[in-house]
């Protein structure tokens, strides 16, 4: 955890709910994580909130500070699994792959661009973040070449558990 002061206004969203707020500048905060291209902070008049990455310059980071895994190689299956795991819930520093939360991911070639259809829940029905992270991961599926299209649904069925963790999950979380 690393105390930081906001160098200017930056607007972030607040965790678990999801809605926006505006971080003033000369905020204090502590950094919680930074992972999959965004910060997550403790701010003592919101709670916990997520900062984009690209706004880094406002608590004195830098893009790259943040975790942003780029340059996905090999097959195109393989780059998007690779995309997905940049994806993180803000409040636990496990990937949604590892999480267990993707339940599917398709491709469906075309000549003009693949289209990706993922399945994915969250870890509880009532997370307000789960539209952030199911945007989060289309957006960086988008900006994969050779993708048109990327649908990302969150679904219920089946409920999620903490036994879907994947060993890697599992070990980062000191649960192994």
């Amino acid at each position: 955890m690393e105390r930081v002061q906001l160098t200017r206004e930056v607007e972030a969203v607040a965790i678990p709910a999801g809605h926006h707020v505006t971080l003033e500048a000369g905020m204090d905060a502590y950094v919680m994580q930074a992972l999959g291209g965004s910060f997550t902070l403790r701010v003592p008049i919101y709670g916990l909130v997520r900062v984009a990455g690209a706004d880094a310059d406002a608590i004195g980071k830098r893009p790259e500070d943040a975790g942003e895994v780029t340059g996905a190689s090999g097959t195109l299956e393989e780059q998007v699994w690779s995309v997905l795991k940049t994806c993180y819930d803000p409040e636990i520093p496990v990937n949604i792959v590892d999480l267990g939360l993707v339940y599917s991911m398709e491709i469906e070639p075309h000549d003009d661009g693949a289209r990706v259809d993922v399945k994915m829940t969250l870890t509880a029905q009532g997370c307000g973040m789960g539209g952030a992270i199911a945007a989060d991961a289309q957006a960086k599926l988008l900006a994969l070449p050779g993708i048109r299209e990327a649908s990302v649904d969150i679904v219920w069925d089946p409920p999620w558990t903490p036994q879907m963790i994947s060993p890697e999950g599992r070990e980062r979380l000191g649960m192994a």
